[in-house]
């Protein structure tokens, strides 16, 4: 932890479920690959995905549609956590863990910021000048 951070624990949040079970998503279906891909294949097919779905190209308008219909928000969603390797360890524990408990509490670092208050009034020296008729007289 970095100076002017503070620990918070808190509950790791619970995987994403579907809409009619209690299971997490399986990005992997979405995307329709195999738990093993690689990242090009990965990225292979979030393409093809996203060039059936999308909104401009698919008639229906079901780009837009929620989980369970294949939309395209679940498709970027599903790209966004398998397609970065640190995300996708942890998604594959999640898969793997069981999902009875939600584990230990978490430890997250936040930052706190004093903000700084202008000053009520401003107090400067005062230059007095001579005006334009200082010398005339």
């Amino acid at each position: 932890m970095k100076a002017g951070e503070v620990a918070v624990r808190t509950a790791p949040s619970p995987p994403r479920t579907t809409a009619m079970s209690n299971q997490p998503r399986d990005y992997y279906e979405v995307l329709k690959v195999d738990r093993t891909a690689t990242r090009q294949e990965i990225a292979r097919a979030y393409r093809a995905l996203m060039r059936i779905h999308h909104p401009d190209v698919d008639d229906g308008g079901s780009g837009t549609a929620g989980p369970g219909n294949g939309g395209l928000l679940e498709i970027m969603e599903a790209f966004a956590v398998l397609g970065d390797p640190g995300v996708r360890a942890e998604y594959d524990k999640r898969l793997s863990a069981p999902t009875t408990g939600l584990g230990a509490p978490q430890e997250v670092p936040v930052r706190r910021v004093r903000a700084q208050q202008p000053p009520l009034l401003r107090v400067t020296p005062v230059l007095w000048e001579r005006g334009p008729r200082a010398g005339a007289g």
